[in-house]
């Protein structure tokens, strides 16, 4: 039987998201890759999904708990309310520095091999999640030293890891497609990060920006994520503020439909720039 090829315009939009599934085996192959190589060779292994958090923790707990005095999330530990607020930071600084050097690390599979190129940035958040899975059992063992129980709005967490995951998702699409043109922005990323972890609420409630000023701050995307895992984890000890909240997801929005647009509109040109 002749096969036939059939050139229409257009066609190629079309099967591009069912190319998404029939590469998911690359998807998974990709992903693995990115875990062994962040690990291999290393002193302490996945330890240092473990460290980084926790020293960041000890950091802003002295600085900003003991010599600022700033307040705490109601009842619950200064040291569990910041490492309650690094878990989703850490996800979504991990997710975003990966996925920004991705493709440029993929430069020899993107100029010779034809897949939707949205799987490599995409493979690079599975790296930023086990992070996170492993960064959460730290909080447990934390809850079990404060003899701290979470209530049943813990029950509420998935759908919060799913926002952190639609909020870095959406940026490092972006800034994945800006560093294959400008590869300083591969300076630029971890300035990035740095600065949004001072401006987000991870080392500090919320709570003690001035009401007037609030919503306005929840356009930051991770403000209403730290705030939700917070809802959830500190079994209701901080208050969710629905304005913000709804503000921080509707820019984490914005920002995934701005990046994947960005993305693909300058996928085809990756082979020719990188």
């Amino acid at each position: 039987m002749t096969e036939v090829i059939v050139i229409e315009p257009g066609r190629y939009e079309r099967n591009y998201w069912i190319d998404l599934w029939r590469y998911r085996e690359l998807f998974r192959v990709l992903a693995w890759r990115d875990l062994a190589v962040r690990y291999k060779q290393t002193a302490i292994g996945t330890a240092w999904a473990v460290i980084r958090p926790f020293l960041t923790m000890l950091v802003f707990t002295v600085i900003f708990g003991r010599i600022a005095k700033l307040p705490s999330e109601g009842a619950a530990p200064y040291a569990l309310m910041v490492f309650a607020g690094m878990l989703p930071w850490a996800f979504f600084s991990t997710g975003l520095s990966e996925a920004s050097n991705s493709l440029v690390n993929n430069a020899n599979l993107i100029s010779k091999v034809y897949f939707p190129r949205l799987i490599v940035p995409t493979a690079t958040i599975v790296v930023a999640f086990v992070d996170f899975l492993i960064t959460f059992l730290i909080l447990i063992l934390l809850m079990v030293w404060y003899q701290y129980l979470p209530g049943w709005r813990l029950l509420f967490l998935p759908a919060f890891v799913i926002l952190a995951f639609l909020a870095s998702i959406g940026p490092a699409l972006w800034m994945t497609a800006l560093n294959v043109r400008y590869r300083d922005f591969r300076y630029v990323i971890p300035f990035i990060v740095q600065f949004g972890l001072y401006v987000s609420p991870v080392g500090f409630s919320s709570s003690i920006v001035p009401e007037k000023w609030r919503l306005i701050y929840s356009l930051n995307p991770m403000v209403g994520v730290i705030d939700g895992f917070r809802w959830c984890i500190l079994s209701g000890q901080s208050a969710l503020y629905i304005p913000g909240l709804a503000a921080s997801a509707g820019v984490g929005v914005f920002f995934l439909w701005f990046g994947l647009r960005r993305f693909r509109s300058m996928e085809k040109s990756f082979a020719d720039l990188i």
